[in-house]
């Protein structure tokens, strides 16, 4: 009996393993010879169906490999194709198709007709110019497909709801090696916006109104109703925007627009935990109301603690035509820094212009006052500043929180006089500038330059939050944070009149959302004469849900032998 048990066993075991065997054997394996480049790719994707383990090679199959190969070959205007299906003799399962293309087939007749408003649109001028198909072009069906949806979406986008093709017609004769085709658009009259409707706010219709970017009677365009839902939004006054068409009562190719909002909360309160090795654990508060009244003035405090530093700033926006971009803000703040040898209070009192230009330059123009009771290094002193001020900042980047693609500049002049009050004269020169670029999906490049210069003022009557300084996570890695600058008879640090530091960094990704990198940073922070250092070191980067996460190891190359060792930098946020 045992052995009769085993051998069942054995039958049984072999039977539910005998497909897995089977399965493992029939892989199938194709190759495509004769024909690279599209046509290639485009026979690969077809035949794609067939790198499954339930395909068994035989006439019928090689049969639909032929008909499918010739499919993909047609789609990009090859008729006259020679195909021939080579199973190799020692393996049934590989096989090669091989592939004559011949003459393709070119357009021999374009009759593409505009009817209706769209006969002066310029726009549809500029997709004929770029994507109509063109007489003497080969046949390409999906460019074909592709110009008819264009037109119709375009048409969508641009008001033309009535829209249609009147013809619709791609003849091809491949015993000629041509085609002809015949599109005739009938885009009809082109819809304007009508009356404009807010429902549901709490703000005053005239603030709303001046931010619409079109107006009653405008020609429709669907990118101006995003616009206007991104400008709702960005103001952060409403919990639920939703902007649309009012189809049931169109009159007269008139489409009124009802937008419908929802007030944000009077009160948000957010808390937060933070690490930076520059300042260590900080526990941050903030608390915004989003709107007072009906005008839609808002304000924000944030305070913020760590073990060095404590602060606390407040912010009263008034906004002006568009709320997120175009705005008054009055802004308050109070920060103490103490360490070692280091004790600063500042108190900042500053009056803020903030437009958006046309360039996508973001400019702020401000009035600062500034007092500063500081004690650092073996100067104790007190100073008082106002400072008007400009600055200039644009930042592109595409990609998310860990961009593929960016750039970053920023340029900003205050400056100070004892004509109006101030305990020093001076101009203070601080600019930055960044760019992001990659190489594939695996590689990519961070470099970054930061400078800064006060001219016409000797050091000892500036305030230390006015110094420049390096070193740190964000500065020249390998250093402490603020390390590297001048430094008096005691090696305590005064702070620097100028500052440049440049980075270059390349990042390799490894696996999903995480990357290697190595890096260099090279720079100064100087009074009369820079010395120049350098910092090297390798890191790690996680694309985490709330920004670029960085760990770095880093050497001060220039440090002294017997100080030499590697500093450790974590921080969270943008890269630029």
């Amino acid at each position: 009996m045992p052995i009769f048990r085993l051998l069942n066993s054995t039958v049984l075991l072999f039977l539910l393993l005998a497909p897995f065997t089977l399965s493992a054997q029939s892989q199938i394996k194709l190759q495509v010879k004769g024909i690279s480049g599209a046509l290639k790719d485009n026979v690969d994707i077809y035949l794609k169906k067939f790198h499954e383990d339930d395909v068994r090679p035989g006439f019928r199959f090689h049969k639909e490999l032929e008909q499918d190969t010739r499919i993909a070959l047609e789609a990009l205007g090859y008729y006259q194709a020679q195909i021939s299906i080579d199973p190799s003799p020692d393996d049934p399962y590989a096989i090669t198709i091989n592939v004559q293309a011949g003459a393709p087939v070119l357009i021999a007749q374009a009759d593409i007709k505009l009817f209706g408003d769209a006969v002066t649109d310029p726009e549809f001028q500029l997709l004929l110019q770029e994507q109509a198909p063109v007489v003497g072009k080969v046949l390409h069906h999906g460019q074909y497909e592709g110009f008819k949806s264009a037109l119709r979406n375009l048409a969508l986008r641009h008001g033309y709801f009535n829209a249609n093709f009147s013809l619709a017609k791609l003849e091809v004769a491949p015993e000629l090696n041509q085609a002809f085709v015949h599109l005739h658009f009938d885009a009809g009259p082109r819809y304007k916006f009508g009356a404009i409707s807010f429902n549901g706010s709490q703000i005053d219709s005239s603030r709303l109104n001046s931010m619409l970017p079109f107006a009653e009677n405008d020609d429709y365009l669907a990118s101006k109703l995003g616009t206007l839902n991104q400008s709702l939004a960005a103001s952060g006054w409403f919990s639920s925007i939703l902007v649309e068409g009012d189809a049931d009562n169109v009159q007269q190719y008139h489409l009124p627009i009802s937008i419908s909002l929802e007030p944000e909360k009077r009160n948000i309160i957010e808390t937060g935990i933070g690490y930076s090795t520059d300042i260590g654990p900080r526990l941050k508060l903030n608390w915004l109301k989003p709107w007072l009244n009906s005008s839609g003035h808002s304000l924000r405090s944030d305070i913020s603690i760590s073990e060095t530093e404590q602060s606390i700033e407040g912010a009263y926006k008034l906004p002006l035509q568009t709320a997120a971009t175009d705005f008054y803000q009055v802004q308050l703040g109070f920060r103490h820094r103490s360490e070692t040898g280091i004790s600063r209070k500042e108190s900042n009192l500053a009056l803020e212009r903030h437009w958006l230009l046309s360039s996508d330059w973001y400019r702020t123009a401000s009035v600062r006052w500034l007092y500063e009771d500081f004690v650092q290094a073996d100067q104790s002193d007190n100073i008082s500043l106002i400072m008007p001020g400009i600055s200039y900042n644009r930042t592109r980047q595409k990609g998310g929180a860990m961009p593929y693609s960016a750039d970053r500049l920023s340029l900003k002049v205050e400056i100070s006089d004892q004509a109006w009050g101030s305990d020093a004269s001076f101009i203070r020169l601080r600019g930055r500038a960044g760019w992001i670029g990659s190489l594939s999906d695996n590689h990519r490049f961070v470099t970054r330059v930061d400078g800064g210069a006060i001219l016409m003022e000797t050091l000892l009557n500036l305030p230390p939050s006015l110094r420049f300084y390096a070193g740190g996570d964000n500065s020249i890695r390998g250093y402490g944070y603020e390390s590297v600058g001048p430094r008096n008879s005691d090696n305590e640090t005064t702070g620097g009149r100028y500052m440049l530091t440049g980075t270059a960094e390349y990042q390799y990704r490894i696996t999903g959302d995480w990357w290697l990198a190595a890096f260099t940073d090279y720079g100064s922070a100087w009074d009369d004469k820079p010395d120049w250092v350098q910092g090297v070191g390798a890191g790690i980067r996680w694309a985490s849900p709330v920004g670029p996460i960085r760990l770095d190891f880093a050497w001060g190359i220039d440090e002294p032998v017997d100080k030499q060792k590697f500093q450790l930098h974590f921080s969270l946020g943008p890269e630029l």
